[in-house]
């Protein structure tokens, strides 16, 4: 499913984000950024080892020593990825709402395009952010990460933005949270 909005495009896609040929894509990191399970793992593989160097220093030089904060979002390139870039962000685990999970969710996707933004990226892959491993109602998830993409189109010119999805469960959601958001507009 493709939608135009104020000359930016919206595409949902079942695929493989390590694939994407998008300037950036977005990895679903853990705070450490030192590479893990799920979407944070196929990335750091597909990446190679200088991702996980380039990890490093951001952990080190930025950081800190500290982890990445949950709902922000920090660049490395993309190495022997297709994209160029590869922009982490850290999702909220799932505990029923009760830390402010909505919020942070949001966060995510609003600074990962603000970052995008920044850098001059034209064109972008998001994964389903925090519905994996850390437990995330998809339902959910499917209507935070498209009013935020959607909010941001509306007012900024960016380009493109895919939301890239791992099963056809997930794809299935995302339409109809889609489709409901564009019935209601």
């Amino acid at each position: 499913m493709k939608v135009e909005i104020k000359g930016n495009t919206l595409k949902l896609m079942i695929g493989d984000i390590t694939k994407q040929e998008t300037e950036a894509i977005v990895n679903a990191a853990n705070g450490t950024l030192l590479g893990g399970g799920g979407v944070d793992g196929a990335i750091h593989r597909a990446a190679g080892k200088e991702l996980l160097e380039a990890c490093k220093e951001i952990r080190k030089n930025v950081l800190q020593g500290k982890e990445l904060p949950t709902g922000e979002a920090v660049i490395t390139k993309g190495y022997r990825l297709p994209a160029k870039y590869v922009i982490h962000t850290v999702g909220p685990v799932w505990k029923g709402n009760t830390n402010n999970e909505e919020k942070l969710l949001s966060n995510c996707y609003n600074n990962s395009l603000q970052l995008a933004k920044e850098k001059g990226i034209q064109s972008i892959s998001f994964p389903s952010i925090s519905t994996g491993v850390y437990r995330f109602p998809v339902d959910l998830a499917s209507k935070v990460a498209l009013t935020t993409i959607t909010d941001f189109l509306k007012i900024q010119p960016f380009g493109e933005v895919v939301m890239t999805l791992f099963s056809q469960n997930d794809y299935d959601v995302y339409e109809a949270s889609l489709k409901e958001m564009l019935s209601s507009d």
